[in-house]
């Protein structure tokens, strides 16, 4: 069924249609339309499952760490200063790899006080052993939760679906909304594979000596080695139900592309815009949309980049003594790579601030004239008093 959509109510629906059975959050802007329908939803009848009220997002995350560790399909739901509050226990979910699913809605970090879009709040967490897909349309938003689940528990491994604040959490736009038949088939009921059970006693979470800590962890990056062929697999399926895809990139011209532009979420939607003017003037400019960025896929990138003579990555966040975060990651890619084509690194669009198309035109052309990079990150759009 096609509905219009706001961004947060996609993933509503997805949770709903994903039988989640316990969910626990705490309302920040911009995530709280989530949790509210989802909240109605159990009130109504329309979910059978437990709504959990807690009083921070620290407590959010401990409450479905301890539902997934009961073994049952749990949710929640977070933005920046309430992501940050969740640091400690997003380790400890990973650590204990339950098959969470959290939908992540970029926002700045403060102060200075700002509740628009950054993504600095969920790449501050790239290093928690979570899963972490960037969605760019209210359509993504529904699909990859739905994959998200697929993906979660295929690993023991958390997941974060990461989504733009008011962008995308509240732009209404048409959604297909999937039937429950066809969910259930995709979808079906959770088995855990780590469950506490009074008939079976164990202990979960428990010391973890020197002998078999380092084991634990190598276990964990050999399962994030494994998402990529995972998630390929698991979107075949999902692409042969509801005839869509998304994959861990999306290279548009890029075959024959001089200079290709990288960016998430949102902004993609006005790049396309660009690249097709530009293309238009016989510029040879080409689009790479990252998703997928825990685990970074090094392969992809070193494929579809290797013949650009130039790269342009826009980081919406910083990493503040070092440069965009994305630009870190794909130099790091790129390193070992016989094609190593210069990677030009640009921030822009921090704390809500417009993407616009005159931005993403003017970044491509200061890239097209600069041989090399002058420094790490060229700052877009400051205005100067």
């Amino acid at each position: 069924m096609r509905e219009v959509l706001e961004g947060s109510h996609a993933v509503s629906e997805a949770v709903r249609l994903a039988k989640v059975q316990v969910m626990s959050a705490y309302p920040i802007t911009p995530q709280t339309h989530i949790v509210e329908a989802l909240s109605e939803y159990c009130a109504d009848g329309r979910m059978d499952a437990r709504f959990i009220c807690v009083e921070s997002e620290h407590s959010a995350m401990a409450a479905v760490i301890g539902a997934a560790s009961g073994g049952v399909r749990t949710f929640t739901a977070s933005s920046s200063q309430g992501l940050a509050l969740m640091h400690e226990l997003l380790h400890w979910a990973s650590g204990a790899r339950l098959p969470i699913v959290m939908a992540e809605v970029n926002r700045a970090l403060g102060p200075g006080w700002n509740i628009w879009m950054d993504q600095s709040d969920s790449l501050a967490q790239r290093d928690t052993g979570w899963i972490q897909l960037y969605c760019e349309d209210g359509q993504e938003v529904l699909d990859t939760t739905l994959l998200a689940y697929r993906l979660a528990e295929s690993l023991n491994l958390p997941v974060m679906v990461v989504l733009d604040a008011f962008f995308l959490s509240h732009t209404y736009e048409p959604v297909d909304v999937p039937d429950q038949e066809s969910v259930d088939a995709f979808l079906p009921p959770f088995v855990p594979r780590i469950c506490l059970d009074t008939k079976n006693p164990q202990a979960i979470s428990q010391m973890a000596p020197p002998p078999v800590y380092m084991e634990m962890r190598h276990n964990i990056q050999l399962a994030m080695e494994r998402v990529p062929e995972t998630f390929e697999g698991i979107e075949k399926e999902f692409q042969g139900i509801f005839g869509r895809s998304y994959g861990a990139v999306e290279a548009v011209q890029c075959e024959d592309a001089d200079i290709i532009l990288i960016l998430a979420g949102t902004a993609v939607s006005t790049c396309r815009h660009v690249i097709s003017e530009l293309r238009a003037k016989g510029e040879k400019a080409g689009l790479l949309k990252l998703k997928m960025f825990r685990p970074f896929p090094k392969k992809e990138m070193r494929e579809l980049l290797g013949n650009a003579k130039k790269i342009a990555v826009i980081d919406r966040n910083f990493s503040f003594g070092a440069s965009g975060i994305f630009a870190q990651e794909i130099r790091a890619a790129l390193y070992n790579s016989d094609k190593r084509p210069p990677v030009f690194g640009y921030i822009t669009g921090l704390g809500g601030r417009d993407v616009t198309p005159e931005i993403l035109e003017d970044i491509y052309r200061m890239t097209k004239e600069k041989a090399e990079p002058e420094r790490e990150s060229v700052w877009v759009g400051l205005q100067h008093n």
